[in-house]
This record gives structure tokens, sequence and C-alpha cells, in this order.
């Protein structure tokens, strides 16, 4: 019999789960969570026991019992920059994320319900690939200023996931290639991902790179600091503005960018324009992530929920098909995607690693 996976991604409003027989999906569902129910718990943290009882719920609804599973497996949250790969959930990461050591996220969640799921079944429970993956070459974390350092914050879970994927297809391995991955959502992320490492990519947590739907992308600095000071904006107002209230949201209204092409359809000059500098933006980060392989890519790789928008891709492949073949591999993979991380553990494939807040070492489950 195949190792049945329970797959956790929690997000702002929902919580995607899904059942998975080995790396074959059985079930994948989104859970809805009411703005009237969000508005009551504003605190993301404090959701995990509204957020327990709807996946426990939905898992007797389905007849699924925790311990007919072999392990839980969440999407991985704020921890400290760490190797990528599939981590064992223990206590020094439990008590970093109940703590909000590095932060504030719903991802934040995923390891704390896959751990309590696993405590029911008396099973194990993993992260894989979370957003803190941090494999930044050395000249790529300096800035301008001393105090200041570029982080590694990106959608590493499905950037790594679809480049393995994309290799495969090629009968090549991760390892051998340059490719860049775009991860196009609410936040845009473009990594340059060499010989299986991402060794440079925008910090999207916090909006740095091209606006998006969601996020402000990297501003004038100048007249960012000027606007902070005459609105006197404090910490949470910056934030919201950066990500939020950023990109196609502060222009048009709307994170949705079917929403937008409608708009343009019907004639809407300003909807045009903005989704047009918002392409522009995406594929001058996508020329950029060529530079640290000297140009040298196999490969350039679309994927996230707006990679589904036609206008958008075809667009990128018209500015960026002269560096590399342009593949559209649309969607987020997410709950696939850990699933299939934690299937490489239980079968030996690869072995887990052990979070140790202050380093990470790997962890022999033999």
């Amino acid at each position: 019999m195949p190792y049945k996976i329970l797959a956790i991604n929690p997000g702002s409003t929902s919580t995607k789960i899904g059942l998975y027989h080995g790396t074959t999906e059985i079930f994948a569902r989104n859970i809805n969570h009411s703005a009237e129910d969000i508005a009551k718990i504003p605190d993301i943290t404090d959701q995990l026991e509204y957020r327990l009882e709807k996946i426990n719920a939905f898992m007797a609804a389905q007849d699924v019992k925790a311990t007919d599973l072999a392990a839980v497996v969440g999407r991985g949250g704020l921890l400290k920059p760490m190797a990528s790969g599939t981590y064992r959930v223990n206590t020094a990461m439990l008590n970093d994320l109940k703590n909000r050591r590095y932060g504030v996220h719903a991802s934040n969640l995923g390891a704390i319900l896959a751990d309590l799921i696993a405590r029911q079944g008396s099973c194990l429970s993993y992260i894989v690939d979370p957003v803190v993956v941090d494999e930044l070459a050395p000249v790529a974390r300096w800035t301008g200023r001393p105090e200041l350092e570029r982080k590694s914050i990106f959608h590493a879970l499905n950037q790594k996931a679809v480049a393995k994927k994309y290799a495969k297809s090629l009968n090549r391995s991760y390892g051998e290639l340059n490719l860049i991955v775009a991860h196009l959502g609410g936040g845009i992320s473009v990594g340059c991902h060499s010989h299986g490492r991402v060794i440079d990519v925008n910090n999207a947590l916090d909006g740095e790179g091209p606006f998006s739907p969601e996020r402000a992308g990297t501003l004038p600095a100048g007249q960012f600091a000027a606007m902070v000071l005459d609105n006197k904006l404090d910490h949470n107002d910056i934030a919201k503005l950066l990500a939020g209230k950023g990109g196609l949201v502060a222009h048009l209204g709307t994170n949705d960018t079917r929403e937008v092409e409608r708009r343009i359809r019907e004639g809407d000059k300003m909807a045009a324009d903005v989704y047009d500098a918002m392409i522009y933006g995406i594929a001058k980060s996508i020329a950029a992530a060529a530079v640290p392989v000297w140009g040298k890519v196999d490969g350039i790789i679309l994927t996230g929920g707006i990679a589904h928008a036609r206008i958008l891709t075809e667009k990128l492949k018209e500015y960026v098909g002269f560096l590399a073949p342009v593949i559209v591999l649309a969607g987020e993979n997410e709950l696939q995607a850990l699933a299939e991380g934690a299937y490489r553990v239980l079968t030996g494939q690869e072995t887990a690693k052990e979070y140790y807040g202050e380093a990470v070492k790997a962890l022999s489950l033999v």
C-alpha cells in the first residue's frame, strides 16, 4: 500500500488541504474562511484552533482518520534562513513559529497544524522548502548601505517543484541546469536557479522586485522616504503600502488579473497601461536574472496563479524569448510539492533535515 500523506497549506483567508497516496492526489480542497470568522480572530496565530477544527471536520466528512496517515506535511513559514529540503517538525521550529521570532505570516501555521494532526495519528510531520530557503550567492546579498543586507524570502516551494518538473521533462537533472523561474501570484518572485541552487531572487514578501497584483515592487527610494515622512506613516502603514495595498490594488482597486483583462477588452486604457507596466517590470526582472549565469539560461519557467493569464504570458514570451525557451507551468502546485517532499523522505530518496534555530544539520531516519 502507498503511503498516505496529508498536505496542508494555510493562506490568509483559506486553508488548502490534500490527501495523497504516495504522490497521487486523492482529493484536494480549499477550505474558505469567511470574512466574518477571520474578523473575529484577526491575529493569525490565534486562528490555530479554528483552522484545526475546520480541517478535522473536513477529514471526518471524507472518512479520513489521522491514524491512517504515514505523514502530515505543512507549508513552511517564516523561520531562520535555511537550506532547501524537507524538514522534520521539531520543538525548535514550533517555538520559533509560535513566538513569531522571524515574523508573522499565515504559512507559519503550516508546521503547527501538521504537528497537531500528526500527533493525533502518531505519525511523522514535516515542512518542505519554506519561504526562507536561502541559497543566495555572497555577491547577491550586498546593498548600498552596510546596515542592510538582501534577504532570500520567496516562493521556494513552487519554484523548486516546477524547476525539477521541467528538468525531468528534458530527462535532465535539476542540478545540471540554469533556469529562471518567475512565480506570478499576488506577490511575484523571480529566481535564478543555477545547478540546483537559487543564487539570486527578489524578496517577494516585502514587495521587492517588479510590482504585482498586491505588492508595490521596488520603489524610488527618495520619493517613498519623503512620502513616509510627510504623511507620518508608522511601520504597519508602510508594510501595507508595500505588500497588500500596492501594485494593481493601488492603481486599479483589484488584485484579480481576470478582472483587469476584462477591463482591457472593454477598452479601459488605464487598466491596459498599468497591466503593461507590470508585465514590463516582470520582463526586466527575468532578464536581470540571467546575469548571475552570464546569460547561459536553459529555460524560463512562468508559474503561479496568474500564469493562467494569457495576455500576460504571451507578452512575457515576446519580451524575454530571446534569452531562452519560455515554458508556462501555471498554478501554485504547492500541495503536490509538499506531498512529493514528504514522500521522498518516507521512501528513503532523501534524508529529512533537522531545524536547530541557529544551525541546520542532516537528520538520519535510519
